[in-house]
């Protein structure tokens, strides 16, 4: 099983926590975001992962060698020159993705959640092009999914922008939990001629007629330390 890793963002609402390190290596009870992903990921099965750098990108390169690449077949993608978005940086790092569905895990995730059996639910389905990992929680943007565990649209809860990728006469919010498994024919849905763009664009185009699917994970402990405060409740809970 393959995996991709997004650790290439600047860690600005982590400051003063990276001013020196990229968030991928800021650290959890001793150990760095990276390695508590990436040893998640292996006990679940896999074992190639892609993880896309930025940020001080020698320092996670030097990270992973230093570590033996945490028992993994690791590959860099380079993205020093510009941010590519979670979009970009998927269809940059496609080539390495292309074989098989592949599970996909944002850095800066805290989870218990059961990363077998989200890929096994993706599975069970088919006809999913993506499976979402997703719950109950108060954000500033929701995942609309329909009675099926179809995606359905998007809904910016602060402006009220919504995006609508089908219509249904009931709908769910679900906050996306940064976890989620991509089959490869999603790529096809990349759009040809930009290299910046976010996936859940992506996600909402191909809904329209495919299916992107949902997984609901509320027993699993979860946590996003993408802010000071989030990483001081780790230090004292995770």
């Amino acid at each position: 099983m393959k995996a991709m890793v997004f650790a290439a963002g600047l860690g600005t609402r982590l400051r003063p926590y990276t001013n020196d390190r990229p968030k991928a290596l800021v650290e959890v009870q001793g150990k760095s975001l990276l390695e508590i992903t990436l040893l998640r990921l292996r006990a679940a099965g896999v074992a190639e992962v892609v993880v896309n750098v930025h940020h001080f990108a020698d320092l996670v390169s030097a990270h992973l060698r230093a570590h033996d690449n945490f028992g993994l077949t690791i590959h860099l993608s380079d993205e020093r020159e510009r941010l590519l978005d979670t979009g970009g940086a998927l269809k940059k790092a496609a080539p390495l993705l292309s074989d098989a569905p592949f599970l996909l895990h944002n850095v800066d995730i805290l989870s218990d959640l059961d990363l077998r059996a989200l890929y096994a639910a993706h599975l069970a389905h088919p006809d999913a092009l993506s499976t979402l990992a997703v719950r109950q929680r108060k954000t500033s943007r929701y995942l609309e999914f329909d009675e099926a565990g179809l995606l359905a649209g998007w809904k910016n809860a602060r402006t009220g922008a919504q995006k609508i990728s089908r219509e249904s006469a009931l709908v769910t919010d679900w906050a996306y939990s940064g976890i989620a498994v991509i089959d490869p024919r999603l790529f096809a849905y990349f759009p040809p001629d930009e290299a910046v763009f976010s996936v859940v664009d992506v996600w909402l185009d191909a809904a329209r007629t495919q299916a992107i699917r949902n997984f609901p994970h509320h027993e699993s402990r979860w946590l996003d330390v993408g802010k000071p405060e989030a990483l001081a409740l780790a230090e004292a809970e995770w």
